[in-house]
């Protein structure tokens, strides 16, 4: 009796009844941020970094928008340079956040609200105060005006009250979305009321806005370059989360509309940086003499981050991929094994999750946590996601996968679908769709797709457009198939909605392009974005990995799990890289050996 009491009386003290923790100077997903309040740089920085020079980027395609808040147009490379956020994400810990405009925060144990102490120096570039009347002007001009996403994540503030002299509460809706704090924190641009109430925020503008971060925009030219400049009394250059950051005077992305002249203007100094996601190009285009001259340097890097997923998308609004069996047939038409040896020399891993090159991709046959979730749900999915471990279709690499292709024409002549004067017919309509690209690099794969698709009479066209025009028809998802890939974290949450979410999926501008429709998928995110501890959300991911594979959305493709990255040997970096691979904003100019290559 006298040990329960004691017992009773330790939970009591380590369990705090006061809801609030005060004065945090930081917050992770799960768990406890890895630095402390008195910490003084990030591990993965060098300090002392000199200041200076010039890093420019090369990058494919074009822009016409320089608004932070429109999700119409393209928006220029870099802008997120401009404009600081609450808190500051970094990338050694899976999702944690360290103090920026926020000194720090107030947070109940149930995150069913947050409070936002201002810190008194952060200033916009014009030297004004940063309020937290900007704060709320930030989060409700998103909450009315950004994307589908973002309405509704920001949509979940129900409620704000001041605090003190500099602080703002934020009131949630429930306590379900447990990273909804950290979205906030971490991804709500603060941006100046004095000059965004004045304007059409739903509207491009190629206006130079005021910001607030590191850089600010110097000049540009539309549509081919813009350039940044380092704001010499930035506020927050010396917090700790900063130290070490952003070292060159100026930023420059210039602009190309071929990617062949691209890869030409890297050879010739044109550009400073790339990196290169085309394994055969790494091959076989990186032997120019700035090379052999030690002038430019190739390194290949590990990381520890989920490739995401790259894909070929359906767009299941369209009638032709509504059904997940003619989905599956697809996935047996294209030929991994023979694109990967003929265009890419055998360099790139198929991808057979979601959450590839992770603990976070599932494995075997679900567990029995995992089963507790799917098992209401089995009437509604695939059987194969209780009885088999997903594969995507392998071929014997000869480029007429022929065991595939009956497996495909099986599966299409019981969904009523048959071959009649070599075309694929189904009441009498023909099997064609469009396959819409923006770039070289895919059409080498459509090409391939395509001719291997006219075995089993489907007649697929291919249709090139510009950057502007493959943004506008991704926005109003007016495409049959693209090539897209989807970048994640080590701590999915709601960016999950945003990419498969039934919601968002119906209007224009989310990432859901596979038009996914599925009560199961819904629910998954939820307990994906509701996950109290690191083994609950792994689960819930894992479970939300198989649904998404066995419904056939995407036919997967490949990845690589290394960097590949070129740069010019006045570059330097610090020697720890992060979990998540190479931060290049730690980097910095060697100012001697820049003048010596006329950088």
């Amino acid at each position: 009796m006298i040990y329960r009491f004691l017992l009773l009386i330790a939970i009591i003290f380590t369990y705090p009844l006061n809801a609030e923790s005060q004065n945090m100077h930081g917050i992770s997903m799960h768990g406890i941020p890895k630095y402390d309040k008195d910490f003084k740089h990030l591990f993965y920085v060098n300090p002392n970094a000199p200041k200076g020079g010039t890093l420019k980027f090369g990058v494919y395609g074009s822009f016409d928008n320089l608004n932070r808040v429109a999700f119409k147009g393209t928006k220029a490379a870099g802008l997120g340079y401009i404009n600081d956020t609450l808190m500051r994400r970094v990338w050694d810990e899976a999702f944690t956040l360290y103090a920026l405009i926020a000194e720090y925060i107030e947070i109940p144990d149930d995150r069913s609200s947050i409070t936002f102490f201002i810190n008194p120096d952060a200033k916009f570039h014009d030297g004004s105060s940063i309020t937290r009347e900007d704060v709320l002007f930030s989060l409700k001009t998103f909450q009315e005006k950004g994307t589908p996403n973002q309405k509704k994540t920001y949509g979940k503030v129900i409620e704000t009250e001041e605090v003190g002299t500099n602080g703002l509460k934020m009131i949630f809706v429930n306590n379900e979305d447990k990273e909804l704090p950290l979205i906030i924190a971490g991804f709500l641009p603060i941006i100046p009321k004095k000059y965004y109430e004045k304007i059409d925020v739903t509207k491009t503008f190629l206006d130079i806005p005021l910001g607030s971060g590191p850089y600010k925009i110097l000049k540009f030219d539309p549509g081919r370059s813009i350039t940044y400049e380092r704001v010499k009394n930035y506020w927050a250059k010396d917090l700790p989360a900063n130290k070490g950051h952003y070292n060159f005077d100026t930023l420059t992305y210039e602009y190309y509309k071929d990617s062949n002249v691209l890869m030409e203007a890297f050879k010739v100094g044109d550009y400073d940086y790339r990196r290169e996601y085309n394994a055969q190009r790494w091959q076989t285009n990186y032997n120019f003499p700035a090379i052999e001259r030690g002038d430019v340097i190739l390194n290949e890097m590990e990381n520890d981050r989920p490739t995401g997923m790259n894909a070929l998308v359906m767009n299941s609004r369209k009638e032709i991929f509504q059904n997940p069996r003619v989905r599956e047939a697809l996935s047996y038409a294209y030929d991994h094994e023979w694109i990967n040896k003929t265009l890419y020399n055998n360099a790139y891993k198929r991808t057979d999750s979601y959450f590839d090159n992770s603990p976070l991709a599932s494995t075997g046959l679900p567990s029995e946590e995992e089963l507790k979730l799917l098992n209401p749900w089995r009437d509604q999915l695939p059987k194969e996601i209780f009885t088999k471990t997903y594969q995507p279709p392998v071929s014997d690499g000869s480029g007429v996968p022929r065991d595939n292709l009956r497996v495909a024409k099986k599966i299409l002549e019981e969904e009523g679908w048959n071959v009649v004067n070599n075309k694929l017919m189904k009441n009498g309509k023909e099997f064609t769709f469009e396959f819409l690209i923006v770039s070289p690099s895919v059409e080498r794969i459509a090409l391939a797709y395509q001719e291997t698709l006219k075995k089993l009479g489907i007649s697929m066209s291919i249709r090139t457009v510009d950057s502007s025009q493959y943004q506008s028809r991704m926005l109003n998802y007016d495409f049959d198939m693209i090539k897209n890939s989807w970048r994640v974290s080590l701590s999915p949450g709601n960016e999950q909605q945003f990419y498969w979410g039934s919601e968002v999926g119906k209007k224009d501008g989310s990432k859901n392009y596979a038009g996914i429709d599925s009560v199961v998928v819904d629910f998954l995110i939820e307990k994906i974005i509701g996950a109290k501890t690191r083994e609950e959300l792994t689960t819930a991911i894992h479970a939300l990995d198989r649904v998404l594979l066995w419904g056939h959305y995407v036919i997967p493709l490949y990845h690589s799990p290394i960097d590949r990255i070129a740069y010019w040997n006045f570059l330097e970096y610090p020697k720890d890289i992060p979990l998540y691979g190479i931060v290049i904003e730690t980097w910095w100019s060697n100012l001697d050996k820049a003048k010596k290559l006329n950088r």
